[in-house]
């Protein structure tokens, strides 16, 4: 009955009358073209007959491919509009503890920009952003793609909305994986922001000095333990990405579904999209921060004299020396940072995942 087998698509000839007709179909995604009519070739009434036709089938593209690409275009975003703010939050957390009747190099955000451009020009702010550049690809496509696996996980049937509760869920769950890349992107990222403000504490200003970001990863695989040395600020990037990231994304579904009035957010414009991806953005700096501080402080520590002995040192001593407020330096840039860049990316995600069907 079946000719021609072992190729797709496929053309089916059906005897029916007559009449020639052509149309086509769709079946498991694979286009199906059906030509009805009398032909030589058939075998009588009701004999189908299937062989390769010349044509292409359209295969819709795959979820995983869909994340991968989406959250790729809202990294990038993200990335382009946050980092100037990044940069001054990095200078802000690891400047040194002035001494006793010593002012600090920074007096605030403002003062930070305003050195940063002076001595290093609008590049400056800029800087550092090659690590992130070179890895925003792997550190998006994997919180995204991690999250639409653990979204489809906890569906109970294929297209069925999940609660905020289930999103917070696949938002911690995509924190452990992204963790893994985050590291040692931020210890890259932050050598290089922070090294003018560190370059004070020898008395030449002879610090290490850093040509890019493979320079830093030069030297520290060199000099400070190999791969493991990348991995400096590994426990509280934990603790900032899994807890960031379960607010984040639960943040953002339960703005959308306030919005839109129900679990169907399928319908909201582009506005709310970026009303609720910069709410998210807060809601992760708002729940992590000190950790974020923590981490920093850490990954800048100097491998040969270092202040702290682990994390839990770190806070303890900052804590002691600044106090609380100490915990929360650079926290105003990284908020007005977080709503605009966060909003891009999210909407940059969501209208690249809707383009692609």
């Amino acid at each position: 009955m079946f000719q021609g087998l072992g190729c797709s698509p496929i053309k089916a000839v059906r005897e029916l009358g007559s009449e020639r007709r052509e149309t086509v179909r769709s079946i498991s995604g694979v286009g199906v073209r059906a030509l009805r009519g009398p032909f030589p070739s058939t075998r009588g009434p009701g004999r189908t007959h299937l062989w390769c036709t010349s044509y292409r089938a359209h295969v819709p593209m795959g979820d995983v491919a869909k994340d991968l690409t989406a959250g790729t275009v809202g990294g990038a975003a993200q990335l382009i509009v946050g980092h100037p703010f990044d940069t001054i939050k990095v200078k802000l957390q690891s400047q040194p503890t002035p001494l006793p009747g010593q002012l600090p190099k920074y007096a605030g955000a403002m003062d930070a920009v305003k050195q940063t451009i002076a001595a290093e020009g609008l590049g400056g702010l800029y800087k550092g952003m090659g690590a992130p550049l070179a890895t925003v690809a792997a550190f998006n496509a994997v919180l995204f793609t991690v999250r639409g696996q653990l979204e489809s996980l906890l569906r109970t049937e294929p297209g069925s909305r999940l609660s905020i509760k289930q999103q917070i869920v696949c938002g911690a769950g995509a924190g452990v994986a992204v963790s893994f890349l985050a590291c040692p992107t931020e210890l890259i990222k932050c050598r290089l922001q922070a090294q003018s403000a560190l370059a004070d504490l020898s008395s030449s200003g002879g610090g290490v000095k850093y040509g890019g970001p493979m320079d830093v990863a030069k030297h520290v695989l060199r000099s400070e333990g190999g791969m493991i040395g990348l991995f400096k600020g590994l426990v509280p990037t934990f603790a900032r990405e899994i807890p960031g990231n379960a607010a984040m994304f639960g943040v953002y579904e339960g703005v959308k579904q306030l919005i839109a009035g129900g679990q169907d957010t399928s319908q909201l414009g582009r506005g709310s999209m970026v009303l609720a991806g910069g709410l998210a953005g807060a809601s992760f700096w708002c729940m992590v921060y000190p950790t974020d501080v923590v981490k920093s402080v850490i990954q800048v520590d100097d491998y040969k004299n270092p202040k702290f002995s682990g994390s839990v040192d770190a806070f303890k001593k900052i804590l002691k020396s600044e106090g609380v407020k100490g915990l929360y330096k650079g926290f105003g840039p990284a908020m007005a940072r977080s709503v605009p860049a966060n909003a891009a990316c999210f909407l940059a995600y969501e209208v690249t995942r809707s383009s692609l069907g």
